[in-house]
């Protein structure tokens, strides 16, 4: 029998509600019009569209995927960050809006930068899909970023990202243990590090432990690693009036301000999330501040 629009869009969000999903009605909107090749409008102007097999049997393969446990826009293999198109892999973490934060707060002193040079030189460290670097471009025609991963994968789907979202001539990539590789002074270093402690890993919702790369999310014993290398290396590779933007878990702000402190920086501004959480820190060297 075929199967129209409506009745499809219907039968998505009754399989995820009784599933438990919270957010079944959205998450079946987006699976739909991503396998159906529809928009939000034809499910109001036409639902009794007949939708071909293929389409059916692949949308059908989707939902047995999402009722699995597998999170919607890894199924897609893509997501949208700060209005750029960004390509998943399994050595990617999935971009979250709540990092829009990180790139809000570090865009104002790249501009900054800009200004005064005519150019802003990035370090995005862990880039993985290279969200952040590539959010910086986007908002600076004048930048360029250097997206470092440990991950070949990751720095692969990085510049695929960047050359599909137009920004391949300002991005390069390099593998690197974190900073071990890297060489240079940079205007502007930005990351979102492992900040998971690795003991709490197991308690993560399965969505995440599942499907996300553990080795982007283990920050160590305590959660700090990488900001400990970050800001050791910190001095060797910022410009000196330069400023280094990292994201945080939520109740990590005092541990690593006071990290970076000792290693002579000074924290300039921080930002919540959308839920009111610490979420971004921006520091300078403290003689510059």
């Amino acid at each position: 029998m075929k199967r129209t629009l409506g009745a499809l869009l219907e039968e998505v969000r009754r399989a995820l509600t009784d599933a438990g999903y919270a957010d079944a009605s959205l998450e079946a909107r987006i699976l739909v019009e991503h396998f159906t090749g529809t928009e939000r409008k034809d499910a109001i102007s036409s639902p009794d569209r007949v939708i071909d097999d293929a389409k059916v049997n692949a949308l059908e393969s989707a939902l047995a995927r999402r009722l699995a446990g597998e999170p919607v826009y890894r199924i897609l293999g893509e997501r949208e960050f700060y209005g750029l198109p960004l390509k998943l892999s399994g050595d990617t973490l999935e971009p979250r809006p709540d990092t829009e934060t990180l790139v809000d707060l570090a865009l104002p002193v790249a501009r900054r930068i800009v200004v005064e040079r005519g150019t802003c030189r990035i370090l995005d460290l862990g880039t993985g899909t290279g969200a952040i670097a590539l959010a910086l471009l986007s908002m600076l025609p004048e930048a360029t970023a250097l997206g470092v991963d440990i991950s070949a994968d990751a720095l692969a789907m990085a510049r695929s990202n960047a050359d599909i979202n137009g920004y391949g001539a300002r991005f390069s990539t390099l593998k690197s243990d974190w900073t071990s590789e890297v060489d240079g002074k940079f205007d502007l270093i930005v990351s979102n590090p492992p900040y998971i402690p690795t003991s709490d890993l197991e308690t993560l919702a399965r969505s995440v432990r599942d499907y996300d790369p553990l080795r982007a999310l283990d920050g160590g014993q305590d959660g700090l690693t990488f900001y400990r290398l970050t800001a050791e290396n910190g001095r060797r590779l910022l410009m000196d009036d330069g400023a280094m933007a990292v994201e945080i878990g939520y109740s990590q702000k005092q541990e690593v301000v006071e990290l970076f402190e000792q290693h002579g920086f000074q924290l300039a501004e921080s930002a919540c999330d959308l839920g009111g959480r610490d979420r971004a820190l921006l520091f300078v060297l403290a003689e510059a501040a």
